[in-house]
């Protein structure tokens, strides 16, 4: 009981000053999540105030076993009474036993409830909040925040209720037998309280310091034991340096235990020494009564007033630190609902278009998310794109890309290439003018239906943690043996799944790190040849790979664009002599526009481009 909630019973100074601000429809919004489980929240009232009640009985008994069965010399009541104090503790423990599993099961519920609800709010949101927000703040109200309501939940609320109902029944019990003891024990009670947050304060500000201390240690092993970091040590030779720096944290974590060890020595030290105060007042007070003549007590009572001293400790102890539990509990509701109140930015229009068959026109309003398979012809009207509004990306970009036909977007680096393509499927809206595909605006298409019809293959190939059959199977998740051989062959991948030992059941890694560069990126061409969409965008694929495996790629590339509408955003232009157009931009606009041919001699970027990665360096040059 000694060391109880020392890490829980002060507000940290962020917390204190970022301390939420508690309202009614913060509260309502709290119990909104709690009424669907009202009928085992009652139950759970019940059991805790059945056992709270039924917890304190022993010790009313112990005073007539002494009385009636020690003093009064009844053996058949000391036996029935101690049968009877066995009986009661074990009922109480029982229904204990009930009460928590009936906690446990609407806390994990509750909890449940509202990861499902997080997590499908997270995948509406739009992909600028998942480059504006950090992946770490993200999964932290996904995991710690949900799982520290789950504690408010089955912890907090019931602590309320079982301390205040154990301190009801002990005051009634205590003020029944005698009132001046009942008075005495009552002022007691702070001589517990006191020395207990006086040391927790010590102790948690010692721990709260250590935690510091322990996490520089970790940064610095982190830092200096992984792979790259060690290579950096020994290239610089800062081996004396590192350890020097370790060897100083070191001995600061060392200190600060120490001194936390003492500060909980100390505590236990006072802690004993008020909780022997505090019985010998109430015998010294209780023995004076009984030699002046009061009849009313007895040394069993005396006894009872002591333990029930002792079971008042606790819960008073906790409700004093209940304003933490409560802010922190607060802190985490109002973290949570920060984020599912965060609006999407992309959402299908209340009138969301699925396209007839004919592509064309008018539609019908989304229900299903079936559909047809559309032509894939695009169409920039005017286009602006700012990701804030202090820069302008894109700035008045007009083209169309016919069905069937390829266009090329080459430019250099952070021109905005590929910011164009980000409003096709909606990853992001433009912020003037629009984009249609197959005639109808994007933002009045149904998404399902729209993104279906997209097909991408970025720079950075993201590859699940399972199988090369899983990650094709993802695209489409009813494709026979022989429609994922098929996209293998045509994505230039299928002689290197087909030798490995288990085939398309080979483990890929975390993020594909088993497959070399090259690798994945033809896998992910497969995957999305099996989605098969209406158009197909190379975003950079092949810029981050060797020359082998960039000749791969773009032998599996140059089939796919003579047969379907694509869009190439390249920074080296062998990859995209053979598109229909080529867009230049630069500054975000469109520079120039034609074929290779018309381009490479006109004198302008796209023949800076061509210079500088075809002519420089050789003869001549």
């Amino acid at each position: 009981m000694a060391g109880r909630g020392f890490g829980r019973a002060f507000l940290t100074e962020e917390e204190k000053a970022n301390r939420p601000k508690v309202t009614g429809a913060l509260l309502r919004r709290v119990l909104s999540y709690l009424r669907p489980y009202w009928k085992q929240m009652l139950l759970v009232l019940v059991a805790i105030a059945v056992s709270s009640s039924l917890s304190l009985t022993p010790a009313v008994l112990t005073g007539r076993i002494i009385d009636e069965g020690l003093i009064g010399q009844n053996f058949r009541a000391l036996v029935t009474l101690i049968l009877m104090s066995l009986a009661v503790t074990l009922a109480a423990n029982l229904i204990g036993v009930l009460e928590s599993y009936l906690n446990s099961w609407i806390a994990q519920h509750i909890t449940y409830d509202m990861r499902n609800a997080m997590y499908a709010h997270l995948q509406h949101m739009s992909q600028s909040f998942f480059t504006s927000h950090k992946q770490g703040d993200i999964i932290t109200r996904m995991t710690s925040d949900i799982s520290g309501v789950q504690q408010t939940i089955s912890g907090t609320l019931a602590n309320i209720l079982s301390n205040s109902i154990t301190l009801i029944v002990a005051l009634a019990a205590m003020y029944q037998k005698n009132w001046m003891l009942a008075t005495l024990g009552v002022l007691i009670i702070p001589l517990f309280i006191i020395p207990t947050r006086s040391a927790g304060k010590t102790r948690w500000t010692l721990t709260r310091e250590a935690q510091e201390c322990g996490d520089e240690i970790n940064g610095i092993l982190n830092e200096t034991l992984s792979v790259s970091g060690q290579l950096l040590v020994k290239l610089f030779g800062k081996e004396a340096d590192e350890y020097a720096r370790y060897e100083e944290a070191n001995r600061r974590m060392v200190r600060l235990n120490i001194r936390e060890g003492m500060a909980g020595r100390w505590f236990r030290v006072a802690l004993s020494t008020f909780a022997s105060i505090g019985p010998m007042l109430l015998y010294l007070a209780g023995g004076l009564l009984i030699m002046r003549g009061d009849g009313s007590l007895t040394v069993g009572d005396i006894t009872v007033f002591v333990a029930l001293l002792g079971k008042m400790y606790g819960p008073v102890n906790q409700l004093l630190n209940l304003h933490v539990d409560w802010i922190r509990s607060m802190a985490m509701f109002t973290r949570i609902f920060e984020y599912m109140d965060m609006p999407a930015d992309i959402q299908n229009a209340p009138d969301a278009i699925i396209p007839d068959q004919d592509g064309q026109g008018a539609g019908r309003t989304a229900t299903d998310g079936s559909g047809s398979q559309a032509r894939g012809r695009v169409v920039f009207d005017r286009v602006c794109f700012s990701y804030s509004p202090e820069r302008q990306i894109l700035r008045d970009i007009s083209f169309t890309l016919e069905p069937g036909k390829s266009i090329a977007i080459v430019g250099p680096s952070g021109s905005g290439k590929s910011t164009m393509v980000h409003p096709i499927p909606r990853l992001y809206d433009v912020t003037a003018g629009s984009v249609s595909f197959d005639g109808i605006d994007v933002r009045r298409l149904d998404l399902g239906y729209l993104r279906r019809n997209i097909g991408i293959v970025s720079q950075e190939t993201y590859l699940f943690n399972g199988t090369i059959r899983d990650n094709l199977l993802y695209a489409r998740p009813d494709a026979s043996e022989q429609d994922l051989e098929e996209a293998c062959r045509t994505a230039n991948i299928w002689d290197f799944v087909s030798s490995q030992e288990k085939g398309l059941d080979s483990l890929v890694g975390n993020r594909g790190l088993k497959l070399s560069g090259g690798e994945k990126q033809r896998i992910s061409i497969a995957r999305v040849l099996l989605k098969d969409p209406a158009l197909l965008i190379f975003d950079e694929a092949t810029s981050a790979l060797d020359s082998i495996s960039e000749r791969k790629i773009q032998d599996a590339i140059d089939p796919l664009i003579d047969s379907r509408t694509s869009i190439l955003i390249a920074h080296r232009l062998s990859t995209i002599l053979a598109a229909d157009e080529i867009l230049v931009v630069k500054d975000g606009m469109i520079a120039e526009r034609g074929t290779h041919g018309d381009l490479v001699g006109a004198g302008g970027v796209y023949t800076q481009l061509y210079e500088t990665q075809f002519r420089i360096g050789k003869p001549g040059a």
